[in-house]
């Protein structure tokens, strides 16, 4: 008896350590149009806006390890882009929204941000709940431009950031 409670237990208590540091920041943004799921194996190592000159987010992409998401929204013109170095993470995403996401700022673990959009609107701030946490990925809906943001945070590795989203 000792053996089969030990074999339930452990396993347990080995997930419910792993799934302890996940959490998500509630969508911000009218969320008009279609939804996105921007997620992959592995950490992300970069990511890529484009903004609209003077106005909105256009579009965005999350790369993890080396292979590039999909664009949610429109990709046209030239990108910014933050590039993670090695055991850089994205630790909060803050900006502005109205009917569309104005702008975006991702912040890094090591200080460094990627500033897109135009600050104009309601103000807001994603962070993970945890302090190992990092973002896993993002989902939204976009009706061309952006119009909703969602962050998912948790540890690499974690099954919370390796399980399959769509």
């Amino acid at each position: 008896m000792y053996y089969i409670v030990l074999f339930i237990l452990l396993p347990a208590c080995i997930l419910a350590d792993e799934t302890a540091t996940y959490s998500f920041s509630p969508p911000v943004g009218s969320g008009s149009g279609s939804s996105y799921a921007l997620s992959g194996e592995g950490r992300i190592t970069a990511v890529r806006v484009w903004e609209q000159y003077n106005s909105y987010i256009d579009g965005i992409q999350i790369r993890h390890g080396f292979i590039w998401s999909r664009v949610a929204g429109y990709s046209s013109g030239t990108p910014l882009e933050i590039e993670l170095r090695e055991d850089e993470a994205i630790i909060q995403i803050s900006g502005k929204y109205a009917h569309y996401v104005r702008s975006l700022i991702f912040i890094t673990n090591q200080g460094r941000t990627l500033y897109a959009g135009q600050p104009y609107g309601h103000s807001f701030n994603m962070y993970p709940e945890h302090p190992q946490a990092e973002l896993l990925f993002i989902s939204g809906r976009y009706h061309g431009a952006l119009t909703a943001v969602a962050a998912h945070w948790g540890a690499p590795g974690s099954i919370a950031g390796n399980s399959t989203r769509h």
